[in-house]
């Protein structure tokens, strides 16, 4: 029992994604109004960015660049290097995130400005009409 409590612990940030991950789902799907809408898919996001890079993390290894020059023919142990794509993915989808953020508040305000509030029931109410 134990081992099974002392694996899960040593996993908190695979756990830290899934209760994000979870909360920012809830945000989207259950909230009316569309500010806690993009809050939840920024947490969603969020979450996403820590699992991946959790994936990426080696305990013990370095960064792949290699010591030796050009003309040595040496093989390479892979194990002993930290893989980099996942981090520079992530990278990619932070910059990705802040604009889709961006363009979610630009869009919240056009919105507001023609609708007079941000609650998806009174705009669809506004719409029927």
């Amino acid at each position: 029992m134990e081992d099974l409590f002392n694996y899960i612990i040593g996993r908190y940030n695979y756990w830290a994604a899934i209760i994000l991950l979870l909360i920012g789902l809830y945000g989207m799907i259950a909230k009316n109004n569309l500010l806690k809408k993009v809050i939840g898919m920024t947490i969603f996001q969020a979450a996403i960015i820590l699992f991946y890079v959790s994936i990426g993390d080696k305990r013990g290894a370095t960064i792949p660049i290699l010591d030796h020059g050009h003309g040595t023919h040496q093989a390479i142990e892979a194990a002993a290097y930290a893989n980099p794509l996942p981090h520079v993915l992530m990278l990619t989808a932070i910059v990705v995130g802040v604009s889709t953020l961006g363009v979610a508040l630009a869009i919240l305000q056009k919105i507001y400005r023609v609708h007079g509030t941000i609650e998806e029931d009174e705009i669809l109410e506004t719409i029927d009409q």
